[in-house]
């Protein structure tokens, strides 16, 4: 039995939207592996009891999981905001070697960069949030915002580790806020 044209396009039409369908879902999968920037990896983890003890030496993370669900969102979305200033640091760097700056002015900047960064996203933490961590920096560096660009030269021995230094990010408070973070290509 031969089919009508009509009859042929109308079961031809279907297939072509399934063939459509899986091409897409198989290059959104190559696009999700190519992401980078602030990529959320789970869901967020309730809170834990606050008198279970902290498997973390880090006091952010301490904090981090113990907190009420909604300011633990709120605690994801500005580590996210931190990430974009990451972002920003990474095409600086990209410019400043363009431009011929010095390993040393490349990475002074990048340190000031990460400093701001810091005050930025701090604005929006509760005064709570942000005592924790200035308490921290300044008990191990003396500096309510972190090591300073010469701090940095003194434990590293160079200006390329310098910079590779002032664009790290925690892994741990990432992982408490069920984030990683991959620097975008520039």
């Amino acid at each position: 039995m031969r089919l009508s044209s009509s009859l042929r396009r109308r079961a031809l039409v279907p297939f072509v939207a399934v063939v459509a369908l899986l091409a897409t879902g198989g290059s959104s999968v190559a696009t999700a592996a190519e992401a980078c920037g602030s990529i959320i990896t789970a869901p967020l983890a309730p809170p834990a009891p606050a008198d279970e003890p902290c498997p973390s030496t880090d006091p952010v993370v301490c904090r981090i999981r113990v907190m009420p669900m909604d300011e633990k969102v709120e605690a994801q979305r500005t580590r996210i905001r931190y990430h974009d200033l990451l972002e920003d640091m990474h095409r600086t760097e990209a410019d400043m070697r363009a431009a011929g700056a010095t390993e040393e002015e490349i990475a002074r900047e990048l340190v000031d960069m990460r400093n701001q960064a810091k005050e930025i996203t701090r604005a929006g933490m509760s005064p709570e949030e942000v005592r924790i961590l200035e308490e921290r920096n300044q008990a191990k560096y003396g500096n309510p915002l972190g090591p300073t660009a010469d701090q940095l030269y003194a434990k590293y021995g160079s200006w390329e580790k310098v910079a590779d230094a002032a664009m790290r990010t925690s892994y741990a408070v990432d992982r408490e806020l069920s984030l990683e973070y991959r620097p975008c290509p520039v």
